[in-house]
C-alpha cells in the first residue's frame, strides 16, 4: 500500500511539474523573469513551418468624455488550465480560451473615466497575476491608484478583498500631511504574488516634478483580505532611515518618484523580492536633492515575508540621465570558476548587465568605481564617480562622438554635423547641460522594460538592445502645480534627427536618425564567464532604409529601436519582435534568423509560449494600438 501511495504521489508530481511547463503563469514565465519554456515542440527543425492560427482583437476606442486614448498593447498574457489572463490597454482584464482566442469574459474598471494619465503613452498595461490556493483562483490587477482582485472562472471582483474587490494603492502613501495626488499615481507592469502576498510597486511621469510629487513606495497586500502586509519606500522617511545621509539638506523629505515602476522578480523558495529602482525627481536636475540618493537606481533586495532590506546595489549615483533600471532582474543558477552560483542578473539603461550573487549582493566580477564628468549646471553637483563593471562588456553602445553620426553619404554627414554643432558629447555619463548635452544610450536604454531571457540549459541571458541617442537640455521651467522646480530638461527637444532641405519645396524630406545604425541588436552573454556569445541586428525600420535618400543605397536591415524584449525556449528557439512590425525566431545558438512573420504593424510587447491540453504549442503577441490592436497566435501547420 506504502508503494503504491508513494507511486500515485510520484505520478501526481510528474503529472504537475509537465501542466506547469506547458504554462506561462508568471508575466515573465516564472518568478524569477527568465522569461523561458521548457517546451520543445516548436524547435530549430520546424519552426518555419509557423503560421497564424487566430487573432483576438481588444475593440477600444479613443474615449471622449473623458477625453482618453489607449496607447500601445504591451501585455503579455498569462496561460493556465488552457486559459490566457491578460491586461488591455485601458486597464481592462480578459480571459481567453487558449486554444481558439475566444473571449470568456471581461472585466472593465474603467480606468478611462479619471481621464488621461500623465505619461504621455496613452494607456498602457502589461499584464495581470494570479494566485490559488487550490480551490479558487484570483486575478489581480493594478489598474492606476487601484489594486482589484477578480475571480478567475468569472472576472467579477472578490467582494471581501479590501473595499469590494479593490484596494486604495495611495491610501497609505501621504507625507508631511498631504494625501497623493491619485491622477498623478499610475501603473504600466503587473504585480508579483508570492505566498499569500500580492506585491506591487508604481509608476510616476516623469515630467511631474513638484515637492511632495508621488513617492515610489512597493506595498505587499493579503491576497485575501486586501490588509496592507507591509511596505518598502526607497527614499528616507526620517533622518535615522538607512541612506537619509545620501539625501543632503533633508532633501529626502519632499523628493517623489524612486518608483519601480519595471516588472520585477522574486526567489521563490528563498522569498526574496528583486526591486529595479528608477530615477528620483526630477530626472534630470538633482539641485534639490544633492548626494548619491539612495536607493535611487539601485538593485534592492528585499525579505518578501516583511519587506526589509537584505542587500542593495546603486548601478547610477545621483542619477541626471533618466537612467531607471527598467526591467525585471533575471535569476539563474551558473557555473563560475568552477563553482555554482545562485545569480542575479540586472539589465540597466546604461547598456551594462550587473551580475550578482542573489543571496549577499556581492558582484560576480569586481566592479570599478570611475571618475566621469562634472556638471556645469547652476546649483548642480554631479556625483565624482560611476560604477563600471568589469564583465560582461556593455551589450549597448555608450556614449556619443562623431564617430556615431550617420554618414551614408556626405551630404548627410555634413548636416547631421551641423545639427551638433552646438551641442556637448562625450562618454557615458556626461551630465545635462543649459547648451544641450547628447547622451548615448537615450531615455528608452540600452535595456528597456522588456528586459532578458535567460536559458538555463546553457547559461546564457538574451537581451534586446536600443542604439537611440537623447539631448538633454537644462532650462528653467514655467513654473505650474504639477511642475515646480528651478531647472529641467526640455522635453521637447529630447529627439535629435536631422533634417535635409528638399530641392522641390511641395514635399517634405522626412528626417533622420542622427546616429548610424544599427538601431536595435540582440546580446547573447554567457553568464558563466561573463563573454559576450554574439550580437546581431535586430529587427528593421523600413522608413529609414527606404528614405528617398537612401533607398538607392540598397541597405541590409538597420534594426529597430524599442523597449520589448526576448523570450526563449528549450527548443533552441528566441522569440522576439524587439518593438518592430516582425515577430522573429532566431536560433538561440547562433543568433541566426530561422523565421519571421510580418505582422502588419508594430508589436511593442514581449511574447510568450505555451501548450494547450490538445498537444498543440503556441506563440502568442500583443499587436498595434487603440483601434487596432489584437493579440496574435501562431502554431505549426498541419
Amino acid at each position: 500500500m506504502r508503494i503504491a501511495l508513494v507511486l500515485t504521489l510520484a505520478a501526481l508530481s510528474q503529472t504537475a511539474s509537465a501542466q506547469a511547463g506547458n504554462e506561462w503563469p508568471a508575466w515573465g514565465g516564472d518568478l524569477a523573469a527568465t522569461k523561458y519554456s521548457t517546451l520543445t515542440d516548436i524547435n530549430r527543425g520546424n519552426v518555419a513551418q509557423l503560421a497564424k492560427v487566430w487573432e483576438w482583437a481588444t475593440g477600444e476606442t479613443p474615449n471622449t468624455d473623458p477625453r482618453t486614448r489607449p496607447g500601445n498593447f504591451q501585455a503579455t498574457p498569462l496561460m493556465i488550465g488552457d486559459t490566457l489572463y491578460l491586461s488591455t490597454s485601458y486597464n481592462r482584464v480578459v480571459a481567453l480560451d487558449a486554444n481558439t482566442g475566444h473571449e470568456l469574459w471581461s472585466y472593465d474598471p474603467k480606468a478611462y473615466a479619471a481621464g488621461q494619465p500623465p505619461n504621455g503613452t496613452g494607456f498602457v498595461h502589461r499584464g495581470v497575476a494570479t494566485w490559488t490556493d487550490g480551490k479558487q483562483r484570483r486575478i489581480f490587477m493594478n489598474s492606476r491608484w487601484r489594486l482589484i482582485a477578480l475571480d478567475a472562472a468569472t472576472g467579477t471582483p472578490i467582494r471581501e478583498f479590501g473595499d469590494t474587490g479593490v484596494v486604495d494603492l495611495t491610501r497609505e502613501l501621504g507625507r508631511n500631511g498631504k494625501p497623493v495626488n491619485k491622477l498623478h499615481y499610475t501603473q504600466t507592469s503587473p504585480p508579483v504574488v508570492w505566498r499569500n502576498l500580492v506585491i506591487v510597486g508604481n509608476g510616476v511621469a516623469d515630467k511631474l516634478i513638484y515637492p511632495n510629487d508621488p513617492p515610489g513606495d512597493v506595498q505587499a497586500f493579503d491576497v485575501k483580505s486586501g490588509k496592507r502586509a507591509w511596505s518598502f519606500s526607497p527614499v528616507p522617511r526620517s533622518d535615522r532611515d538607512d541612506g537619509a545621509e545620501t539625501w543632503r539638506d533633508n532633501s529626502w523629505k519632499t523628493t517623489g518618484h524612486t518608483n519601480v515602476w519595471a516588472p520585477f522578480s522574486v526567489d521563490e523558495r528563498r522569498g526574496l523580492v528583486y526591486l529595479p529602482v528608477s530615477t528620483p525627481s526630477n530626472d534630470w536636475y538633482g539641485g534639490a536633492r544633492k548626494g548619491n540618493n539612495l536607493y535611487a537606481e539601485s538593485i534592492v533586495c528585499l525579505d518578501a515575508r516583511n519587506g526589509h532590506r537584505v542587500w542593495y546595489f546603486q548601478t547610477v549615483h545621483h542619477g541626471l540621465w533618466d537612467y531607471d533600471l527598467p526591467a525585471a532582474p533575471v535569476l539563474g543558477t551558473v557555473n563560475v570558476d568552477g563553482g555554482r552560483r545562485d545569480i542575479v542578473a540586472v539589465p540597466a539603461k546604461t547598456g551594462f548587465l550587473f551580475v550578482f550573487d542573489r543571496t549577499n549582493g556581492k558582484p560576480i566580477w569586481p566592479i570599478q568605481e570611475r571618475s566621469v564628468p562634472a556638471s556645469d549646471v547652476p546649483g548642480e553637483t554631479a556625483a565624482q564617480s560611476q560604477p563600471f563593471p568589469s564583465l560582461p562588456a556593455p551589450f549597448a553602445r555608450q556614449g556619443f562622438s562623431f564617430n556615431d553620426l550617420i554618414d551614408f553619404t556626405p551630404e548627410i554627414k555634413a548636416r547631421a554635423l551641423e545639427t551638433i554643432k552646438d551641442y556637448r558629447a562625450g562618454p557615458l555619463f556626461t551630465p545635462p547641460s543649459v547648451g544641450g548635452t547628447i547622451v548615448l544610450p537615450g531615455a528608452i536604454g540600452g535595456a528597456g522594460w522588456g528586459g532578458g531571457a535567460f536559458d538555463p540549459l546553457s547559461g546564457t541571458i538574451f537581451i534586446k538592445a536600443t542604439n537611440q541617442p537623447a539631448l538633454y537640455k537644462i532650462i528653467q521651467p514655467v513654473r505650474s502645480d504639477s511642475l515646480n522646480a528651478d531647472y529641467t530638461a526640455d522635453l521637447s527637444a529630447q529627439g535629435l534627427r536631422v533634417v535635409i532641405p528638399s530641392s522641390d519645396t511641395s514635399q517634405r524630406v522626412p528626417p533622420l536618425p542622427i546616429i548610424k545604425p544599427p538601431y536595435g541588436t540582440l546580446v547573447a552573454i554567457d553568464l558563466n564567464t561573463g563573454a559576450t556569445k554574439w550580437s546581431v541586428t535586430l529587427g528593421d525600420t523600413p522608413g529609414i532604409r527606404n528614405h528617398p535618400l537612401l533607398k538607392n543605397l540598397n541597405l541590409p536591415p538597420v534594426g529597430v529601436a524599442g523597449a520589448p524584449g526576448p523570450i526563449v525556449t528549450a527548443g533552441g528557439l528566441i522569440f522576439v519582435s524587439g518593438g518592430g512590425s516582425t515577430l522573429y525566431g532566431i536560433d538561440s545558438q547562433t543568433g541566426a534568423t530561422l523565421w519571421s512573420a510580418d505582422l502588419g504593424q508594430n508589436a511593442y510587447a514581449v511574447p510568450m509560449t505555451y501548450r494547450t491540453k490538445a498537444g498543440k504549442q503556441f506563440v502568442v503577441i500583443a499587436t498595434g494600438a487603440a483601434t487596432g490592436a489584437k493579440l496574435v497566435a501562431f502554431a505549426a501547420a498541419r
